[in-house]
């Protein structure tokens, strides 16, 4: 049986991931080059370091962890930064703390089938005390009212709208199979840790709608920065000098947020998938 990561290891993986997403110009979204007009860099640090030890505290369901995440982001900062990243990031935190064989994505599947109706009480309490942007009423296990299923059956009933409930039903496949293949290539070609996370997000972006854009602005808008992503995205993958694609990346920047577009969805999956590779490497150290 493998040792498993300790609770101090584990939080620093998910602040570090967090921290190393900000580093990244990820056009859209809040970054060290460019800040939102109601979110700082500094809100999204602090989010960070308060949220990191809920995530990974011992002994904890899934639910738990995210339910006490979002009530120290939001007693710290006042207001929803990183409930996505918390969504995403409390099922692979319960998966690396496992005391169980097999690989992360092996052991998260697991995790993810044993999700329980208290889970989805705790994360549903955790969503209206974040209170994201876009989420309107959904036909069924509305987030307003109190669930009588399992997590993973609430997630399946939102699979179709958002992107991270999707995850939850497919294992984590954008992270597996999208955002760790581009991030493992994107390092081997440039070695920077920031160009490498850039890549990954407009992976995501340029391949999937992001949900937030879909449910704020409708499906054609949507589909239109994914357009505008992808092209950009090609551009990078090309490029032996990622550096002399900073103007391209700035002025997408701009046009989105002049626009009022934040793909808020493609950056918690660049999270999530930052917060994988790490695991991942430090189970390979042990």
């Amino acid at each position: 049986m493998r040792q498993t990561l300790t609770t101090l290891q584990v939080a620093q993986a998910f602040h570090d991931a967090c921290l190393a997403e900000l580093d990244a110009l990820k056009p859209g979204n809040v970054h060290r080059f460019g800040e939102h007009a109601h979110m700082s860099v500094a809100d999204f640090e602090i989010s960070a370091r308060v949220s990191a030890p809920a995530i990974a505290g011992s002994g904890l369901s899934v639910g738990r962890r995210i339910r006490r995440a979002v009530e120290a982001t939001k007693a710290a900062v006042g207001q929803n930064t990183n409930l996505g990243i918390i969504l995403l990031g409390s099922p692979l935190a319960e998966a690396a703390l496992q005391d169980a064989t097999g690989g992360l994505s092996e052991r998260l599947a697991h995790g993810l089938a044993r999700l329980s109706v208290e889970d989805a009480r705790d994360a549903y309490a955790a969503i209206r005390a974040a209170g994201p942007g876009g989420l309107g009423e959904a036909p069924q296990h509305d987030v307003a009212s109190e669930p009588n299923v399992t997590l993973i059956e609430a997630m399946r009933a939102a699979e179709g709208y958002d992107r991270i409930a999707w995850n939850y039903t497919h294992h984590y496949a954008d992270i597996f199979d999208l955002g760790l293949p581009r991030l493992e290539a994107a390092m081997d070609r440039w070695q920077s840790l920031p160009f490498a996370t850039s890549f990954v997000y407009l992976g995501f972006l340029g391949t999937i709608p992001d949900t937030l854009i879909e449910r704020k602005f409708g499906n054609p808008q949507a589909a239109k920065v994914m357009q505008e992503a992808r092209w950009l995205e090609a551009r990078l993958g090309e490029s032996s000098s990622p550096q002399a694609l900073v103007p391209l990346l700035t002025a997408f920047d701009h046009s989105l947020k002049s626009r009022g577009l934040n793909p808020g969805t493609s950056a918690d999956l660049t999270v999530a998938t930052l917060f994988a590779a790490s695991l991942q490497a430090l189970e390979q150290r042990r």
